[in-house]
């Protein structure tokens, strides 16, 4: 089974950190991958650029919106993901529990489900 970690970030947390306080936390989500990779169980992982460069794209009868970032109503943002190979929830549920990140932000767990053809 597939699942996925999503990170998710209070909005404004990285800019917060000094120039130290970023590159470790990125080492720590970088060792956190590779010993993921080691154990088999990571099928990628990624960072996500800040809110401030995302757009939110919304078609309502017939009529495409664009909404560029940052979102003055958002409190969270997703900072990245990692997608796990696991037999378990209870497995992605532990390996969420090592994730550095759950120190600083939410770890949410997500079971990736059928796509519909």
């Amino acid at each position: 089974m597939s699942y996925l970690l999503f990170i998710v970030e209070p909005v404004g947390q990285r800019a917060q950190r000094t120039p130290e306080e970023g590159r470790e936390a990125y080492a720590q989500m970088l060792r956190y991958a590779e010993d993921l990779k080691a154990r088999g169980l990571l099928a990628r992982a990624e960072s996500l650029k800040s809110e401030s460069e995302a757009v939110h794209l919304r078609i309502r009868g017939g009529e495409r919106t664009l909404v560029d970032g940052p979102y003055a109503e958002a409190k969270e943002m997703i900072g990245g993901f990692f997608l796990l190979t696991c037999d378990t929830r209870e497995e992605a549920l532990a390996l969420a529990a090592e994730c550095p990140a759950a120190q600083w932000a939410t770890v949410e767990v997500r079971e990736l489900g059928p796509c519909f053809m």
